[in-house]
């Protein structure tokens, strides 16, 4: 590895991506200099970094549709394009997605979509042309080079397979003189594709190396990423969307090909799901350096280390998907979030034009964290789910989460609430730390100690300047590192670099209870305790004991389905703002019910809290059935009459 390192600038400097001309432009049209590009270790590690380019750059409001495209987030629309979420195409998939011009279209590569048919092309490419290098490339280098490239050609496919449904194989790259009926391909059958995205991962994992120790090279492939992509994979296959879905039972070819028909009975899918997250979890934890993170492994805590135990809690929950390279991340990238999110905290901040936090947690995902008893609002009999848009001054309980000083007026929903709520969610009269703020509220020097959020209309964090600010009245603290700092008008923010998960071991974790117990008849003790490593890192009680001492319906964890909805709520909770709300929903098969509820937040308008705390409906929202897949634009089915639109596009 230590021959390697070179190849993340490369890597990096790759910001703008490479369009596809045309529909799945499978021939190769550069081979004049393919020869070229394989004489020697320097120039076919080159192409390697561009195999690695076409990565969707996850974590990129601009890009990736899991932060903008669901109805987990709203955002403040301008009338000019915003730097920091691009053109918006991301956000107007969950508007007015069409097939004329597909926004976010990864088939092809337009509309801020990566061109992933064109990632897969150049895959093949290395894969046909790296025994042609000299000896200067070690056999052992080779081996690890086309085992990275076979798991990239493998997740290329999976991206597209989630999002559009069967897809073309694109096994091997055709003949230049390939005629024109050759390159009309038809798309596989779902199974087929899964079969075969199974089949690179398990080629590669061999050749992979178990983990990266070399902070340089943290994004490239290991064998814990390959098994949790192909855990991921499984679990997704074995899910409502693509299970035994009759919706998409009449996706039938002009060859009469059913490319929903599958030989496998919904329980052999769930127990191939299963097997494989276990052996991704097994694999991740062999490794000896990956493990459920802690605040107190951060290279940021010894600043932090006077802080209560409640806030130090807090810390954990939020700075997991942070703070660089920690140990939970199985995989993840750099990203920009942070400026997309992090709020204005004094009046003079917000003339900082890098700095525009326009991305905004919706109300639903408010009401989603539990109380502080572990349980759903609305099934805690101590928790005042009926009053809990009105207001009053915070008790010294809360101490610790906001402004209690008998006189401040903070929404009751804010209040008493499991430390996730306080991890992801900034509101107004609550406490922020970081942006060189340090120590809790009652500590000394005063002004080293938290932020507080006051969001009322005219104040700093909220709608102060009419340009921007959050549009439902609460902000996405996880999203923001605790060490990006901006002190006055006029000086540029000290933006510290954060990673964003792609793959982090509690999300793992989460998929083998699901798998497990959609598998099983009744769930058993390892469904609970996989789920209760999350719950317990987050100072919560085991499901079992929560839900029989504080809920409403006491046995919801005895039964499959109990257990299912209690799942996928601590799966919606644990991940929030992380893009895995996005596909959950629409993999579940439930997207037509969560994104049909309209999207409110506060009434950011007011000045008083009489007038701030009214709940406002900002767009009714809308899903239609054919958005569970994504379209094909209609000018890739005029050029090839093989290829078979989704449903209702």
């Amino acid at each position: 590895m230590n021959n390697m390192k070179k190849i993340t600038p490369i890597i990096a400097a790759m910001c703008i991506l490479p369009s596809c001309d045309s529909y799945l432009d499978i021939v190769p049209d550069n081979i004049a200099t393919i020869d070229y590009a394989f004489r020697d270790r320097t120039g076919a590690e080159m192409y390697l970094a561009t195999c690695y380019s076409f990565m969707p750059p996850i974590g990129n409001p601009a890009y990736d549709p899991g932060l903008m495209g669901g109805d987990d987030t709203w955002s403040l629309i301008d009338v000019w394009s915003n730097p920091k979420t691009g053109s918006y195409n991301c956000y107007n998939i969950k508007i007015n997605q069409n097939a004329n011009s597909p926004y976010v279209n990864y088939w092809e590569g337009q509309n801020q979509g990566t061109a992933l048919f064109k990632g897969i092309r150049d895959c093949n490419i290395f894969l046909e042309n790296i025994n042609k290098v000299p000896p200067d490339l070690s056999e052992a280098e080779k081996k690890q080079w086309i085992a990275e490239v076979k798991f990239l050609k493998a997740y290329y496919h999976y991206y597209l397979l989630r999002a559009y449904g069967p897809i073309p194989l694109i096994k091997e790259n055709k003949p230049v003189d390939a005629g024109i009926s050759d390159s009309r391909l038809y798309r596989d059958k779902f199974d087929d594709c899964v079969d075969y995205i199974v089949q690179l991962i398990d080629e590669a994992v061999p050749d992979l190396p178990p983990v990266i120790l070399d902070v340089s090279e943290m994004r490239r492939i290991t064998q814990p990423i390959a098994l949790s992509i192909k855990a991921e994979l499984l679990v997704t296959a074995a899910s409502p969307l693509f299970n035994n879905n009759p919706d998409l039972a009449g996706m039938v070819d002009n060859r009469g090909i059913n490319l929903f028909e599958s030989n496998l009975s919904s329980k052999d899918k769930w127990e191939r799901a299963k097997t494989a997250c276990k052996n991704a979890i097994d694999t991740a934890l062999s490794t000896g350096q990956i493990g459920l993170y802690d605040f107190s492994q951060s290279q940021y805590y010894p600043s932090y280390s006077s802080i209560s135990d409640s806030s130090k809690l807090v810390m954990t929950l939020r700075t997991v998907v942070t703070d660089k390279w920690n140990r939970e991340i199985i995989w993840g990238t750099l990203n920009n979030y942070t400026i997309a999110t992090m709020p204005y905290f004094l009046a003079s901040h917000n003339t900082v034009n890098a700095w525009e936090p326009v991305i905004a947690p919706t109300m639903r995902m408010v009401e989603l964290f539990y109380s502080n008893n572990g349980v759903p609002i609305n099934e805690d009999p101590s928790y005042d789910f009926v009053n809990r848009f009105k207001f009053e001054p915070a008790s010294a309980d809360q101490q610790y989460y906001m402004l209690a000083d008998g006189f401040y007026k903070i929404a009751k929903i804010n209040m008493n609430r499991e430390p996730r709520f306080y991890a992801n969610l900034g509101f107004d009269g609550g406490y922020w730390l970081g942006n060189g703020r340090q120590l809790d509220f009652n500590q000394t020097p005063a002004d080293q100690t938290a932020w507080v959020t006051r969001m009322l209309k005219g104040n700093a964090s909220g709608n102060s300047t009419g340009l921007r600010y959050s549009i439902t009245g609460y902000l996405i603290k996880k999203g923001s590192h605790i060490a990006t700092q901006v002190n006055s008008a006029g000086t540029a923010p000290t933006t510290a670099q954060a990673t964003f998960p792609i793959m982090r071991l509690a999300d793992l974790y989460l998929l083998y209870a699901e798998a497990l117990n959609e598998y099983l008849d009744a769930p058993t003790q390892e469904v609970y305790d996989y789920v209760d490593l999350i719950r317990t890192r987050a100072g919560l009680e085991g499901v079992v004991n929560s839900w029989a001492k504080y809920s409403t319906v006491d046995d919801k964890p005895a039964s499959k389905t109990g257990m299912r909805d209690i799942i996928r709520q601590e799966r919606m909770i644990e991940l929030a703002f992380e893009g895995k709300r996005f596909w959950d929903v629409r993999r579940w098969l439930i997207a037509e019910t969560e994104m049909n509820k309209p999207i409110r937040g506060w009434n950011i308008m007011g000045e008083t809290p009489e007038d701030y705390y009214n709940v406002v409906t900002l767009s009714p929202l809308g899903f239609s059935k054919k958005e569970y897949l994504w379209p094909i634009r209609q000018e890739e089915l005029l050029k090839n009459g093989n290829l078979l639109q989704n449903p209702g596009w």
